[in-house]
């Protein structure tokens, strides 16, 4: 695999982010498989199209790619806030495909976040711009990467070294048994994970999880009987086969 990208591409662009975008899109589209079905090949999408950069013509997944160079942080900035909500609130949000490129323009790694992972609550809005800025009061978001759950993070390259196909299809598919269409069923499985994936032990009970209680009806003040939908939340876990139950109120983590 030829990890440069092709400056060739970007000749007639004068901004750095269109040529990284040009340059990445194309190299993502002759390098890189569908993770969804394992289709050899995914193709580039029109620029004019708003939410996806990539698609795969066998089973038709959609695709986003956002590139920069050296590592992700907490945070990947992303476009306007109202139309990130909009997006993941839908039934059109993409999968997103996060690459990472060195100075001397290489592919480093590419990690995949599935599109049932984004949760309203890990869409953070920044503040709007100033009334002298030329798109006074436009508001943007930041992706919280750092809140993503790890299941939602999968490599396909690391270091300049590819995860076999397989194993990544493989994962994709494991990770797609979270999938649900109810946002807020989608929110309380993902707050569950990431709190079962915060303990430090791969065996935790339901008193571990109670801790979190408060956390919890913070982010969901509707609900008035937490510990109960901590229990069913962990049971939907481990009916997806991402815990399994040990009795008497144990659990081990399997995913």
């Amino acid at each position: 695999m030829d990890f440069n990208l092709d400056t060739n591409l970007a000749a007639d662009y004068k901004s750095k982010s269109q040529r990284i975008r040009v340059m990445s899109e194309f190299w993502v589209s002759h390098n890189i498989y569908c993770p969804a079905c394992g289709n050899s090949h995914i193709s580039k999408l029109s620029n004019n199209l708003p939410v996806a950069d990539l698609k795969c013509e066998n089973c038709g997944n959609v695709y986003e790619l956002k590139s920069k160079k050296n590592r992700f942080g907490a945070k990947i900035v992303d476009g306007a806030y109202s139309t990130m909500i909009e997006r993941i609130t839908s039934d059109s949000n993409p999968d997103l495909f996060v690459m990472q490129y060195s100075d001397d323009l290489q592919v480093l790694n590419l990690t995949l976040i599935p599109k049932f992972f984004f949760v309203p609550s890990i869409i953070e809005k920044r503040k709007p711009l100033s009334e002298n800025a030329r798109r006074a009061g436009w508001t943007g978001c930041n992706i919280l990467y750092s809140k993503i759950p790890e299941q939602g993070k999968i490599t396909v390259i690391r270091d300049q070294v590819p995860v076999s196909m397989e194993l990544v299809v493989e994962k994709y598919a494991q990770v797609k048994r979270l999938q649900t269409g109810n946002m807020e069923s989608r929110s309380w499985l993902m707050d569950i994970l990431v709190y079962v994936n915060s303990i430090p032990a791969a065996e935790f009970t339901l008193q571990d999880m109670y801790k979190f209680a408060d956390e919890l009806h913070l982010k969901h003040t509707n609900n008035h009987n937490i510990e109960a939908k901590i229990r069913q939340q962990l049971q939907i876990l481990r009916d997806k086969g991402f815990i399994e139950f040990l009795g008497k109120g144990r659990y081990r983590k399997i995913l």
